[in-house]
């Protein structure tokens, strides 16, 4: 029985990982060794742990590794705390292979800590660009020690060829968290408004603004901005999530508690929605705002319009539901909500395709896991052009 191990450090990805979880756990042939870390063992972000219990995915290892702090030498320090977790869970789990998903400073240190067991490594959505973050540089780092590559767009996956990896490791089936969006049934808006205890007669936007984490003290500045604006448009009731545990969150989390104090009513923050909830949200809403990758990937499939602000997404292939809005400013936030919410601009999404599929992506990747040969896996030859 061949053990594959997953590595889950967020609710976001969790809820991508969800039906390749459930895939793996199901099939007789394979072991599911589920590792759970970072933001789902914090209370402070939700203790999302809870809902990969409910959901009864066995969890094989749970590793603390998130400090109560969001400063460089915290996340530092958390990767290295995480290295020595991970490290001893391998040591008792022995995978056949590990599956990571991302770009996070969390995957980063699990796929480090697994080079020297020589696991080889499966890497979801590789060869991306997110120029405004330090999550490029930990996505480019990942593919180089993986083995097996899921990227979800072909010019992703001729990326990652173009870094040296082998064509065939390398198979774009599309991005899997698009697999909830036909295998779910959404809540329709009423039962949305109640489970949320949101105004149902209001028109509804959804806010995710994560730090731009290679802009060292912005975090503040830009979300001043970015609340500032939503104030001129008081007939929407706006829902925030939480953002991720990076650097210089927690102003972004007092900031946007501190809205929602004051606009008791229009304004609602949830520290985790779980990707029923969330994916209801976007398909009832008329606009999103903020930084969200999920904002790039998901949103088209529903026509959503989004403002995309600044410059933590640049370079990540988009579809034409997407306002850039490079410089973080009030004006220009409310330009581009406006523009979203025009008649105009919401006409023109009728017929929008959505670049990163159409579902049925996480049994195409469970299957490869299945049946893929490790032989000479570890030995990775670098393929030049």
């Amino acid at each position: 029985m061949r053990k594959i191990a997953i590595i889950t450090g967020t609710r976001a990805e969790y809820g991508l990982l969800y039906w390749i979880i459930k895939g793996i756990h199901e099939d007789p042939k394979l072991k599911l060794q589920l590792i759970v870390t970072g933001m789902h063992l914090s209370p402070e972000f939700g203790l999302t742990v809870r809902e990969i219990e409910k959901d009864g995915f066995p969890i094989a290892e749970k590793i603390e590794m998130l400090l109560s702090s969001d400063t460089e030498a915290a996340i530092a320090t958390s990767m290295g705390v995480g290295m020595i977790g991970f490290a001893r869970a391998y040591e008792r789990l022995s995978p056949d292979i590990l599956l990571a998903l991302g770009d996070r400073f969390e995957i980063a240190a699990a796929v480090s800590a697994a080079v020297p067991f020589r696991i080889p490594v499966a890497h979801i959505h590789g060869g991306e660009i997110t120029e405004g973050a330090m999550d490029e540089l930990f996505r480019h780092a990942i593919t180089k020690m993986s083995h097996i590559h899921f990227p979800a767009v072909k010019s992703y996956a001729e990326r990652i060829i173009q870094m040296g990896e082998e064509p065939g490791n390398v198979f774009c089936f599309g991005a899997p968290g698009l697999d909830n969006l036909y295998k779910m049934k959404l809540l329709n808006r009423m039962q949305s408004a109640k489970m949320l205890g949101l105004p149902a007669g209001m028109p509804w936007g959804i806010v995710t603004y994560h730090p731009a984490t290679l802009e060292k003290d912005s975090a503040g500045i830009q979300v001043r901005a970015v609340l500032s604006a939503l104030e001129r448009f008081l007939e929407i009731c706006w829902i925030f999530t939480m953002p991720n545990a990076d650097m210089e969150s927690r102003v972004i989390i007092k900031g946007i508690g501190d809205y929602v104090k004051k606009n008791s009513g229009r304004a609602f923050l949830f520290s985790s929605l779980g990707q029923l909830k969330y994916l209801s949200l976007m398909k009832h809403s008329i606009v999103m705002v903020g930084n969200s990758s999920s904002g790039i990937i998901e949103a088209p499939s529903f026509k959503l319009p989004v403002v995309n602000i600044g410059g933590r997404q640049a370079g990540r292939i988009r579809a034409g539901n997407i306002i850039d809005v490079p410089l973080c400013r009030k004006d220009k936030i409310e330009k581009a909500i406006n523009k979203a919410l025009s008649g105009g601009f919401r006409g023109s999404l009728r017929n929008l395709k959505n670049p990163y599929g159409y579902g049925g992506v996480s049994k195409k990747i469970v299957n490869v896991l299945k049946k893929i040969s490790l032989s000479n896996k570890l030995k990775k030859h670098f393929y030049d052009l």
